[in-house]
């Protein structure tokens, strides 16, 4: 019942900004037409680091049978974007590690697509996203979207309603969701969770919302262990080396997400339940989003809800208008309602 209060409330709150979060995905019939062969092919736009690893895993851990069935085909590496450029020599490593592993490098999205049945969106930065995905959503192809899905709420809401208007199955996530610990909580190991904390790295990029660019990782821990929407406001306190963003969800518990730019680093956090306390746990690598990634091109369906990512991100640009103002409280529905 509470569910279902939270997410009606949540709709009520998305209204406001005129966005559709509805479930999207293709019938059964025509995802299963659009995967049905031996091998499906992976088409991934952007080379990085989680292209390298993705890649690795999908075309050389070929027997396990939770990956299986899925091999990267094509890479696309979009020239520009200079504030997020990687290395020469990371490029250079990794061009070379796809050639060996049989992958073509594209010169467009379109020739991806034409190899592809499925797309993984890797680019490293959140400004040419709804560019580089329009093609992918004309050509109905399930997409997962890495983080962050764009540099600023307006675009996310966009880049999502889009999908919604071709039908067209998204999913989008930090690895930090799939901590074996964090999915535990979320699962009920503490019963309901009353309140949790969680830290990440902050590291800032200065064309993007500013969570949106690396603290997003602890707020998506912060959000898996809460248990999903219904954060109400933020307030937000920020100096040089770091951030304390604090949000009262509905019935007054309250998460905590702390974002580090100075001194040791680390992912972790806990969670305060009604049956107990855990410890979220921290990064235990790119294997578990990646299994999670496959089983949503099996099925066609986002394993984390549109209204909950969607929600998520609405969360960050809450707090950079509360450092804006600040450390006033802002609301989700206020930042929803500015980005219509």
């Amino acid at each position: 019942m509470k569910e279902r209060i939270l997410r009606r409330n949540f709709l009520k709150t998305a209204a406001i900004a005129g966005i559709g979060v509805g479930v999207t995905g293709m019938s059964p019939l025509l995802f299963a037409n659009s995967t049905s062969q031996k091998k499906v092919r992976v088409g991934i736009i952007g080379l990085s680091v989680h292209t390298e690893a993705f890649s690795e895993m999908l075309n050389v851990e070929t027997n396990n049978p939770d990956i299986s069935g899925f091999t990267v085909v094509a890479i696309y590496h979009p020239k520009g974007n200079p504030d997020v450029e990687f290395k020469a020599e990371s490029l250079a490593t990794w061009t070379e590690n796809s050639k060996k592993r049989g992958i073509q490098l594209v010169d467009s999205v379109d020739k991806l697509l034409e190899m592809s049945d499925v797309v993984m969106l890797e680019t490293n930065d959140g400004r040419p996203h709804l560019e580089q995905l329009m093609p992918v959503f004309k050509a109905r192809k399930p997409v997962f979207i890495d983080k962050p899905i764009a540099a600023n709420l307006k675009d996310v809401i966009t880049i999502l309603n889009e999908a919604r208007k071709y039908n067209v199955p998204v999913f989008s996530s930090s690895s930090l969701r799939y901590v074996s610990s964090a999915q535990e909580i979320r699962n009920g190991k503490v019963g309901r969770v009353l309140g949790a904390d969680a830290y990440s790295p902050a590291s800032l990029q200065e064309a993007h919302t500013d969570m949106f660019w690396y603290g997003i990782h602890g707020v998506e821990s912060l959000y898996t262990i809460m248990g999903g929407v219904g954060c109400q406001q933020v307030t937000r306190t920020h100096s040089e080396g770091a951030d304390v963003i604090v949000g009262t969800w509905e019935g007054g518990r309250i998460g905590v997400f702390r974002g580090i730019r100075t001194g040791s680093k680390g992912y972790g956090g806990t969670a305060f339940g009604e049956k107990g306390i855990a410890n979220l746990g921290t990064f235990e690598g790119y294997r578990p989003l990646l299994v999670a990634v496959i089983e949503f091109f099996r099925t066609g369906k986002s394993p984390v809800s549109l209204e909950e990512t969607l929600e998520i991100y609405a969360f960050m640009e809450a707090a950079d208008e509360s450092k804006k103002l600040g450390g006033v409280p802002v609301t989700l529905a206020s930042v929803l309602a500015k980005a219509k």
